[in-house]
């Protein structure tokens, strides 16, 4: 049996301050419940810091009223910290006061200005979504990141990010043109580059900007030659309080400098006005590969000198990573394998400009130069051309974050150390000296990054629930610090201090005090951020230190092992956040996309199960044994129906919370296809809702749902009597209001026993196959039933049976059986390894016959080489294929044309789990000669039952809109591979799509 478990409650002053701000007229959201702290607790750092709640403001307006507020004296205790994509590595947007969520409402791209090339957007404006807004216009904003598709406009003001081609873009502040701020008491600022004479009326104002002004202004007279001194000459400079740039290349005063990079220690950036360039007409990807990464780093200058945008490299753990990836298949062509040498390094060159020819040639120089220098062994080279092939190439690179976090073991790379910046001729010395600092420590280790700006992420690897590990953070800080200083570097180059924030007044010295200063003008009480870059003066909370700040090890290291080790697609999750993708035509995460709501993501959904399975731990709960030992459904009755009162009663339980985010996941798999760490919500949320429902009682919908596949052969015995009852409307209201599903399937009339007849199908059995001799049994196929395709759409179960027979094979149908992937998705996980036991069992009895089969929905057929891999006591499952899979094998090449075109709007389970399933659908029709395009689509909303369950009918209707509505009216017909994609569509738009099968029985018919 599970616990009640009950969590941390916010200090006691937070709650007033809450209330003070509700009252105020705030219009956005506030919230102190446990899982949404839980959920900010932890950003892409080793870091947790659990707030005392969350506020979501509607727009500027309520950061007014924020900030107003917390300038009252008794207020002046409370601690605010800005939030947006929450992708930091250095935890510089966790707090242990409120989360200031910047960007579940205020991601509005404003204005567009393509004469002058600007853009004015809010500051929860993601970045990839501005550039999709520019892309029309031919224009974007630089530089590059790898987490650009949830990175928000605001967090890279805030910690003036840079990335991929800053040599040639510069950083965030290189173009940022004006800001639109929110000081402490509620003044606006708006900050832009100031004249002398503009200067003189900005610092007579009165009240906090006069103050910050003259306070800027008087550190940029009195300490220039101390300023010119201290910061160094490199690309990526010192993010935050940039007093090196006070003044720009034109002499204005210029107060944006130290805004970007203050990670919201100085006020609340809400809106920005950014400067665009012209997207490159042309670019080519030089793609060098190295026997060994250190000569990959020392190769870095003499490609420097063909002045590429770009070098990014990688090493050989990042690239081995890569090939067990979902993104290998698209970029595999670029990084041939070589039989006597492995490639354990790589540069990734770019050229790019206006001009093909001109390009063209300047990648032809480079490549005389890699064939005629010797200095430096390669082992080769490809090139990717134009702007396709150069993203796909870089989507691989973007990965590397997510991809170190996905070793095997506890072992993982760790961001602490890892965007120091040195001069870029130096790099490999000082790579050299800070491999043998971690050789020395006895860690493996990761690295990538940018050789043209000398910035190199090394992760090195520890298991920070390893006492002993974690311990070694310190240590290692202290001396790569140190290590960079030495080589004139920077221990933070890219991705600014937060929590490592303890060695900033050894870096800035004598300068140290200036940095206090302007501190204090803005937030004389230090409560923007506090513990980060600097503080004021007089400030009762000195800087944060990285051993200081609780780790996530820390509170892991509380789970059982066992317990660890069994959720392990759960707990590994490192905050990378490549769930939080904004592209509405990207699969992961539909919920996410939908609600704004972060414990509505995979990331959310695997925080809140490791603290439940802490608290679950702290209550002498072993969770493992609570699910050997369930009860019978009969005699733990009156435990859950006592349960269930005290929970209508209003009674507390994180377990509410949890399930309450599980319950809105649609299953789709998608995270498990596409997160670069495997992070696998339907399955932690099967073995949640199994333990959940020990507890307490399940409605009746679960059941309805989890018995379908039983019940549904013995109605389709009475079809007309079924569709009747099911179809009135009086049982449409009954199944709304008391079990909480909507429009119910009707059972297919189609008379399936004519094709089975006509196409001489038979039922498939042990003896009927093993009659057959080799050749017949190659010249056969098993179709496997299931529920939806056999009892709900049974014309497209005969199409494919019509089809085959076309081809020349002998199709026999397996008998229908279970498959039970609803009662996984339910949590009746007994009951589904029942299920998949008996099925399994007799498909593998047909697969020994050698004959190949083949299922139909895509959705359940994966099931069996999924989730019936780790049921305990299954020993073997065979491979059931997709209906592409085999007819991309059976299917002989055509020559010809194609005629016509189609376009493929795929299954999230299948294009996300199986990535070559397009491709394959693809090469089918083009051997027909049709053309099929894939279409780039999110999910449809209905994900098996999703869509049919009354409480998530918003929801579904979002999801649906926000990508699948805009892709029905375009050129070319759309056809469907997944029956809850197209139940979906007719249900939503109206409209019935065809599946590809039955466009190539077509085909094959006026063959």
């Amino acid at each position: 049996m599970i616990a009640q478990l009950t969590t941390v409650e916010p200090a006691a002053q937070y709650p007033e301050f809450l209330q003070a701000l509700h009252a105020s007229g705030f219009r956005g959201q506030l919230s102190a419940d446990y899982a949404t702290r839980t959920v900010l607790a932890t950003d892409n750092s080793i870091y947790q810091r659990l707030p005392q709640a969350a506020v979501f403001p509607l727009d500027a307006d309520d950061i007014v009223r924020i900030a107003t507020l917390m300038a009252e004296p008794r207020f002046r205790q409370i601690k605010l910290t800005p939030r947006g994509g929450g992708t930091g590595t250095n935890g510089q947007s966790l707090t242990d006061g409120i989360v200031v969520d910047l960007s579940r409402h205020m991601n509005t791209v404003l204005e567009i200005n393509v004469a002058e090339r600007w853009v004015r957007v809010q500051a929860g404006v993601v970045k990839d979504q501005l550039n999709a807004a520019l892309k029309p216009h031919g224009l974007f904003f630089a530089p590059e990141l790898s987490t650009s598709n949830r990175a928000t406009v605001g967090g890279m003001i805030n910690t003036d990010a840079s990335g991929q081609g800053s040599c040639t873009y510069g950083k965030t502040r290189d173009h940022v043109l004006e800001l639109h701020s929110v000081l402490l008491g509620g003044e606006r600022l708006h900050s832009q580059p100031l004249s002398d004479a503009e200067l003189e009326v900005a610092c007579a104002q009165p009240g906090r900007i006069g103050e910050v002004y003259r306070t800027a202004r008087h550190i940029q007279e009195t300490q220039a030659d101390l300023i010119e001194s201290v910061f160094p000459k490199l690309n990526r400079c010192l993010t935050g309080y940039d007093l090196a740039h006070l003044r720009d290349e034109h002499g204005r005063f210029n107060l944006n400098s130290v805004l970007c990079g203050a990670e919201g220690s100085l006020g609340y950036i809400v809106e920005a006005k950014l400067n665009v360039l012209p997207i490159p007409k042309y670019s080519v990807l030089v793609n060098v590969r190295y026997g060994s990464f250190m000569d990959a780093l020392r190769d870095a200058n003499a490609l420097l000198a063909h002045k590429p945008l770009s070098i990014e490299t990688v090493d050989s753990k990042v690239l081995m990573l890569a090939m067990k990836d979902i993104v290998w298949h698209s970029v595999a062509e670029y990084f041939p394998t070589d039989a006597e040498r492995a490639t354990l390094g790589i540069n990734l060159v770019e050229f790019s400009g206006e001009d093909l020819t001109q390009v063209n040639a300047r990648v032809a120089s480079f490549v005389e130069h890699l064939q005629a220098d010797t200095t430096i062994e390669r082992l080769g080279h490809t090139l990717a051309e134009g702007a396709e092939a150069v993203t796909r190439v870089y989507a691989m690179r973007k990965r590397s974050v997510g991809l170190l976090g996905n070793v095997e073991g506890e072992i993982r790379p760790q961001p602490f150390v890892e965007d120091t910046a040195v001069p870029p001729e130096k790099l490999a010395d000082y790579i050299a000296e800070f491999r043998a600092l971690l050789d020395s420590h006895g860690l493996a280790y990761g690295m990538f990054g940018h050789v043209d700006a000398g910035v190199l992420h090394v992760r090195p690897a520890l298991d920070m629930k390893d006492p002993a590990q974690a311990a070694l953070v310190k240590p290692i800080s202290d001396a790569v610090a140190e290590l960079t200083r030495r080589y004139g570097g920077l221990l933070w180059g890219e991705h600014g201090k937060g929590l490592r924030s303890e060695y900033v007044p050894e870096f800035f010295g004598e300068l140290y005090p200036a940095l206090q200063s302007l501190k204090g003008a803005f937030d004389p009480h230090n409560q923007l951020n506090p513990g980060k870059i600097c503080t004021p003066p007089d400030a009762a909370q000195g800087l944060l230190k990285v051993n200081e700040v609780t780790m996530r090890g820390e509170l892991d290291r509380q789970i059982d092992e066992r317990v660890w080790q069994s959720f392990g697609t759960a707990v590994h999750c490192n905050g990378n956040g490549a769930c939080y993708n904004y592209d509405p035509d990207d699969a992961m995460c539909p919920s996410w996309k939908a609600t704004r709501e972060r414990q509505h993501s995979p990331k959310g959904r695997a925080s809140l199960i490791r603290e439940w399975l802490r608290l679950q731990g702290a209550a002498n709960i072993d969770v493992l044994e609570a699910a050997r030992g369930k009860l019978s459904w009969l005699s733990g009755l009156p435990t859950r129906v006592r349960n269930n009162l005290a929970r209508s009663r209003g009674e507390a339980d994180f377990s509410h919370e949890v399930y309450d985010a599980m319950a809105g996941c649609l299953a789709c798999k998608s995270c498990a296809g596409q997160c670069p760490v495997k992070v696998n919500v339907p399955e932690f949320r099967s073995r949640f809702l199994e333990l959940y429902h020990g507890r307490y009682q399940r409605p009746l919908r679960d059941y309805l749902i989890g018995s379908l596949e039983f019940t549904i052969p013995y109605m389709a015995h009475a079809p007309g009597l079924y569709n009747a009852v099911m179809g009135s409307k009086w049982m449409s209201r009954l199944l709304e209001r008391h079990v909480g599903m909507l429009d119910s399937p009707l059972i297919n009339r189609y008379d399936l026993q004519a094709t089975l007849t006509r196409c001489k199908v038979v039922v498939a059995s042990v003896p009927a196959l093993r009659e057959l001799t080799v050749a017949q049994r190659q010249r056969s196929v098993v179709l496997v039933q299931d529920a939806f395709t056999r009892y709900f759409e049974t014309p497209l179960l005969a199409s494919f049976i019509q089809l085959a027979h076309q081809l020349g094979y002998r199709v026999f149908l397996a008998p229908y059986s279970a498959n039970g992937k609803p009662l996984h998705v339910q949590g009746f996980l007994g009951a589904f390894a029942k299920a998949a036991i008996r099925n399994a069992s007799q498909l593998k009895a047909l697969a020994d016959c050698e004959v190949p089969l083949v299922g139909l929905d895509p959705a359940m057929t994966l099931v069996y080489r999924q989730e019936y891999q780790k049921v305990p006591g299954l020993n073997d499952c065979p491979k059931v294929l997709l209906p592409q899979e085999w007819l991309f094998d059976v299917l002989p090449e055509n020559p010809h044309p194609a005629t016509q075109t189609f376009r493929l709007l795929a299954h999230c389970t299948e294009k996300t789990n199986v990535p070559a399933s397009t491709s394959q659908w693809e090469a089918v029709f083009a051997r027909i000669g049709l053309k099929l395009v894939t279409e780039a689509t999110g999910c449809c909303g209905m994900s098996g039952t999703y869509g049919h369950e009354a409480r998530n009918q918003d929801t579904s209707r979002i999801i649906f809109e926000q990508s699948w509505a805009g892709k029905l009216d375009k050129a070319g017909e759309a056809l469907a591979t997944g029956y809850s994609c197209r139940s979906q569509v007719k249900r939503r738009a109206n409209r019935q799509l065809r599946h590809p099968l039955e466009v190539l029985l077509e085909h094959a018919r006026a063959e």
